[in-house]
């Protein structure tokens, strides 16, 4: 990338996920500009960790910096609206954490205002980003395997049950649907034809009145069918399965997947898929992004977003479950 294309990112949050940002922007030789966090402290050591030379006492201070040209957002969900808001009010292209917001009329909000200040918006959602979702889906494209007719999801951790942690705490917009759910429901909506227009659940609730549990049944217009099991108590293995007429394809550790098998229906034989590196997941999010911002690319992922984002605000609504900022 020559001078005149070169981006200022700055990180907004110093948890684990802004940490691999870091180390995947470094590896790129991208400019790591700045740094803030709630928590002047934790930017400083943050700040030391990956030599970034600027610091915000205040990280608000951020959106309105002019030599910023893009803020990745790690912050907690229930966060992410107010900053993105800000941000986008001042002309920053954002890159934001999943889930990007808590609900469809937060998401709404702000894609229209990066419409208006004709910046880019998009969720660091890594399903829409590996090579190897990438490599799969043109390969059902194709019509290789013929039609998509029954996705089969899994994601399933076991969290201790620290009701203070962001898991399970309520004020933190805590529960599994918008923690793991994001990532099945967002390959789900990848490898489909158009969006799930019929959704029906089952849902566990933790004690703290978020959704511990999960089992949701999806079909869209053209009949695909998809189901997906979430749980935040009990391990699964992480686990996509397409079904479509002529085989069916299975990914593991699909969020930041790398291999496939593909096993053909009629012949039983196996094929084995290989596309880029789990280790690199933030990094093919963060080219996608600066390709996006410079023209080189045609970024519409965050359609994608906005269909999960309809899909569970619409089932959250269906179990009369809302967050403290909703209310």
């Amino acid at each position: 990338m020559n001078e005149k294309k070169h981006l200022n990112w700055a990180i907004l949050g110093c948890g684990v996920v802004a940490n691999e940002m870091a180390v995947a922007l470094t590896k790129a030789g991208k400019s790591i500009y700045s740094v803030g966090n709630r928590t002047y402290e934790k930017a400083v050591t943050f700040s030391e960790k990956y030599q970034i030379k600027k610091i915000y006492k205040d990280f608000r201070e951020m959106f309105q910096d002019e030599a910023v040209d893009v803020i990745y957002i790690t912050t907690p969900h229930n966060t992410h609206i107010e900053y993105m808001m800000e941000a986008l009010e001042h002309g920053k292209h954002i890159l934001c954490e999943k889930s990007i917001t808590l609900n469809s009329e937060e998401l709404e909000r702000a894609m229209n205002l990066a419409v208006k200040k004709q910046v880019v918006l998009a969720e660091a959602m890594t399903i829409y980003h590996m090579p190897l979702h990438k490599e799969i889906k043109a390969r059902i494209d194709s019509g290789s395997l013929g039609e998509v007719r029954m996705i089969q999801m899994n994601f399933g951790s076991y969290k201790e049950y620290d009701m203070t942690n962001r898991f399970f705490n309520r004020n933190l917009a805590g529960g599994a649907l918008l923690d793991i759910g994001v990532y099945a429901i967002s390959f789900v909506r990848w490898y489909m034809k158009l969006k799930p227009t019929s959704v029906s659940t089952q849902v566990k609730y933790a004690p703290t009145g978020v959704d511990e549990q999960v089992g949701i049944l999806l079909m869209n217009d053209a009949q695909e069918m998809a189901t997906v099991a979430l749980s935040l108590h009990s391990k699964q293995p992480k686990r996509g399965m397409i079904s479509c007429d002529k085989g069916y394809i299975e990914i593991m550790e699909y969020p930041r997947g790398e291999e496939a098998v593909i096993t053909y229906t009629e012949s039983g034989k196996t094929e084995r898929i290989q596309a880029g590196s789990s280790t690199d997941a933030l990094y093919y999010e963060m080219e996608d992004m600066e390709k996006t911002i410079l023209g080189e690319e045609d970024f519409v992922y965050i359609n994608y977003s906005k269909d999960v984002m309809d899909i569970m605000t619409q089932i959250r609504k269906d179990w009369k479950m809302t967050y403290p900022e909703e209310e």
